[in-house]
């Protein structure tokens, strides 16, 4: 696919779970170029940003998501080419068809690439401060997990992987990868909205491998209906992008006695941290297992030691899959990463404990980043849109746990006096300004809302903070 892009150009993949996705991977990795995948439906206020921050030479998207696009790259201020996905055969003008270009390209051949610190992926993840940082991924980087991932779900070519999660982001991108690797098959499903029929598909493709978040697990775990011999050829099910509540994995168990159910901890910082081996599932139901092989995980204490077993300390990761760093920022960089002899060590910035045996178990986030849906949501992006609200005086947002989800976003939001806003007229106002997925699902209003002692607002400041005024649920 020749749209322009020299080696070291970044192209950016506006794509959902169609044929255009893998074939954008691949076609990107072949040129050369860094594949920046995004949530397609991404508002056009923030694909501009992440445009203006990689100056990519193209963006390929599906040919709905094609305004946004167009108002980002506006906003923006920058030349790319345009290349959109299932386009009618009249295209927009200065829009090109991803069809036409894969036929042009049909008898293309590509040079052999030789340069694996070269960068592959460029993965966007909310940060602490609420911008997109951008998660820099070598090659050897990529190949390093994958290759791991590999050895330990013991993949082969006979293997038939059924995903639904987005190619936008590493969980879903490793499925890609390892499944081309060994020379697999890759089906792939858009969304899980309606189970049984991803059930239906399973079966129908005698897939061997389902990756799921605990979201879809406990839609499958309120099945009652699910015969324990539905899915015989399914080998393995994999958990992964948020912890995995003990009564889940033990009714996924019960659904599926003759599959393994292997949990995994990841960040997108080295796409995957441990993983934990399916016969102590049963007897670490909240662990998340040991350092995938060829790096090495540990619980760091304050004063840079390794923490004594039980004792709470930072997530430090060392191996060949640790990412080079984020986009434009080596400030950012140098706090969290520092050479050593094995690749990079990763300080993840997320609090966990380890038992006398090694075993992890994570504890919390220091960011306060909140996870839901398998997608990572900033506070501060979040409260950046109640702001814009008229007659909103404060706000914050926080997670609320969620048995389905994790984690849900929640608002907590103070008005300007004799203001009427309802949470119907919040929620709607962030659904037009947000993924769907960072939209809060309820609004808690306050007279004020807590202070620290140095002016901060902070929900958990403490005990004389304000009772909350109203609290409806959508």
């Amino acid at each position: 696919m020749d749209a322009g892009a020299e080696p070291g150009d970044r192209v950016v993949l506006l794509l959902e779970n169609d044929i255009e996705a893998p074939l954008s991977f691949f076609a990107v990795w072949k040129a050369g170029a860094v594949a920046c995948p995004l949530y397609p439906s991404m508002k056009a206020e923030k694909l501009a940003t992440i445009l203006t921050s990689i100056k990519p030479a193209a963006v390929i998207v599906h040919a709905r998501h094609l305004a946004a696009v167009r108002s980002a790259i506006a906003i923006a201020r920058i030349e790319a080419t345009v290349i959109a996905g299932q386009m009618p055969q009249s295209p927009e003008p200065g829009v090109l068809r991803f069809e036409d270009l894969l036929r042009a390209a049909s008898s293309q051949v590509l040079p052999a690439l030789h340069d694996d610190q070269a960068l592959a992926l460029l993965i966007h993840t909310s940060g602490s401060t609420g911008r997109p940082k951008g998660v820099m991924l070598s090659h050897a980087n990529v190949d390093a997990a994958c290759q791991s991932i590999i050895g330990y779900l013991e993949n082969t070519s006979e293997d038939v992987v059924l995903s639904v999660l987005p190619l936008s982001f590493g969980y879903g991108i490793t499925q890609m990868v390892t499944m081309a690797s060994v020379g697999g098959t890759l089906v792939l499903e858009k969304s899980f909205a309606f189970p049984r029929k991803i059930l239906d598909r399973l079966a129908e493709e005698k897939a061997t491998g389902f990756p799921l978040v605990p979201a879809m697990a406990a839609l499958l775990a309120g099945m009652k209906d699910l015969p324990a011999e539905a899915l015989p050829a399914l080998r393995y099910v994999t958990s992964a992008a948020a912890a995995l509540p003990p009564a889940l994995s033990a009714r996924l168990r019960q659904l599926l006695p003759d599959s393994k159910i292997v949990v995994m901890y990841g960040q997108t910082e080295c796409l995957r941290v441990s993983f934990l081996d399916p016969i102590d599932l049963a007897s670490r139901p909240t662990s998340v297992g040991k350092a995938i092989p060829g790096t090495h995980a540990f619980v760091m204490g304050e004063d840079g030691e390794p923490s004594p077993p039980g004792e709470i300390g930072e997530l430090v990761v060392e191996g060949p899959h640790v990412m080079a760093g984020y986009w434009g920022d080596e400030a950012a960089s140098l706090r969290c990463l520092e050479p050593i002899e094995t690749g990079r060590r990763l300080r993840t910035g997320d609090l966990f404990k380890a038992d006398a045996e090694g075993f992890l178990y994570f504890v919390s986030r220091k960011d306060d980043i909140i996870k839901t849906r398998g997608e990572k949501v900033s506070p501060q992006e979040v409260e950046r849109v109640l702001y814009a609200v008229p007659g909103v005086r404060e706000a914050a947002v926080t997670g609320a746990d969620d048995p389905i989800f994790g984690q849900v976003v929640r608002a907590h939001v103070a008005l300007d006096a004799g203001c009427t806003l309802s949470e119907r007229d919040i929620i709607r106002h962030c659904t037009s300004q947000l993924e769907d997925y960072m939209v809060p699902k309820t609004v808690e209003f306050r007279d004020a809302l807590p202070r620290t002692t140095t002016g901060k607002i902070r929900m958990t400041a403490g005990a004389d903070a304000v009772e909350p005024q109203r609290e409806n649920a959508v």
